[in-house]
C-alpha cells in the first residue's frame, strides 16, 4: 500500500448543510495515487491537544489539479476545530490509506446512507463510461443534501427518507429488491450505517449479486498497528478496517 505524509493547503472550505462542510485541499502527492474508497488521516497542524489523527474518506480527487475533497460532519472537538479552517490554512495529511473499491464493473449500483455517501462520489465519477445508478437514503429532506453533489454524476438516482419528505418513505434496503428485480446490475457498492450495510449484504446474497461494503470504525493509527478498528470476518479472524479494508467483499464480513 503506497502512502505518503503531506502538508496540504486549504483551497476552499464551504458549508454544505447544517454542521456539514466540504474541504478542498492542494495535495498533489496523495491525489496522484488515491483510489475510490480510500481515506486520509488528518492532523491539525500546530495542535498539541489533539494527539490522534482523524480518518476521513476521500470524496473526490482531481489528479490534474492535485486536489482532494473531504466532506465531513462536525461530531466532536477535532471536526469542530476543522470547521474553523479558512483558505490558506495548512493541515497534515497521511494517505491514501486502506483498500478501495473494485472498478471491474459494467452495471454498478451504489447504495449510500447519510455521510456514507461521501466516498461514493469519487467512485461514481470513476464509472463515467458506464454511469452508475445511485440509491441514497437519509432521515429527511433537510439532511439529504446529496442530490446537488451527485447532479450530473449518476444517471439514475433513487432517494429514500425516513419521513418521506423527499423521495420514497422508508429505507434504502426497502427499495433495493425492486431495483435488483428490474435491472441487471453486476455489482453493488455500499457505504453507510452498519444496519444498512448488513441489509444490503443480505439482499445482494439473495439475488446472487456481488457486493462490496465500506466499513466505518473508530481509528487511532490508521496503519494497522493499534488494532482499534478490527471487525469480525467469516473466516473466524479479526480484520483491520484501516488496512484490510475499509472496503470488503460483503461475504468476508461476519454480520
Amino acid at each position: 500500500m503506497t502512502k505518503t505524509c503531506e502538508m496540504v493547503q486549504v483551497l476552499e472550505h464551504n458549508t454544505v448543510a447544517s454542521d456539514v462542510f466540504s474541504l478542498v485541499v492542494a495535495a498533489p502527492k496523495i491525489a496522484a495515487i488515491a483510489q475510490p474508497g480510500q481515506f486520509v488521516h488528518i492532523r491539525l497542524a500546530d495542535r498539541l491537544d489533539l494527539l490522534l489523527r482523524r480518518p476521513f474518506s476521500i470524496a473526490d480527487c482531481d489528479i490534474n489539479k492535485g486536489t482532494l475533497t473531504i466532506i465531513y460532519r462536525v461530531v466532536g472537538k477535532g471536526t469542530a476545530l476543522m470547521a474553523k479552517l479558512k483558505a490558506g490554512d495548512r493541515l497534515d495529511f497521511m494517505g491514501p490509506l486502506g483498500k478501495g473499491f473494485s472498478l471491474a464493473a459494467r452495471r454498478p449500483l451504489l447504495v449510500g446512507g447519510g455521510m456514507g455517501l461521501a466516498p461514493l462520489v469519487m467512485l461514481a465519477k470513476a464509472f463515467c463510461d458506464c454511469p452508475a445508478t445511485l440509491l441514497m437514503g437519509g432521515r429527511n429532506e433537510h439532511e439529504l443534501f446529496w442530490p446537488d453533489i451527485y447532479a450530473g454524476v449518476c444517471q439514475n438516482v433513487h432517494i429514500t427518507t425516513d419521513d418521506g419528505s423527499i423521495g420514497r418513505r422508508g429505507f434504502t434496503v426497502d427499495v433495493l429488491p425492486e431495483l435488483l428485480t428490474n435491472n441487471q446490475f453486476d455489482i453493488i457498492f455500499a457505504c453507510g450505517p452498519h444496519a444498512m450495510l448488513k441489509g444490503v449484504a443480505k439482499t445482494a446474497a439473495q439475488y446472487g449479486i456481488a457486493c462490496q461494503v465500506s466499513l466505518e470504525e473508530f481509528m487511532a493509527c490508521g496503519v494497522g498497528a493499534c488494532l482499534s478498528c478490527t471487525c469480525a470476518g467469516t473466516d473466524g479472524k479479526r480484520h483491520k478496517v484501516c488496512t484490510d479494508g475499509p472496503v470488503f467483499w460483503a461475504e468476508e464480513v461476519a454480520w
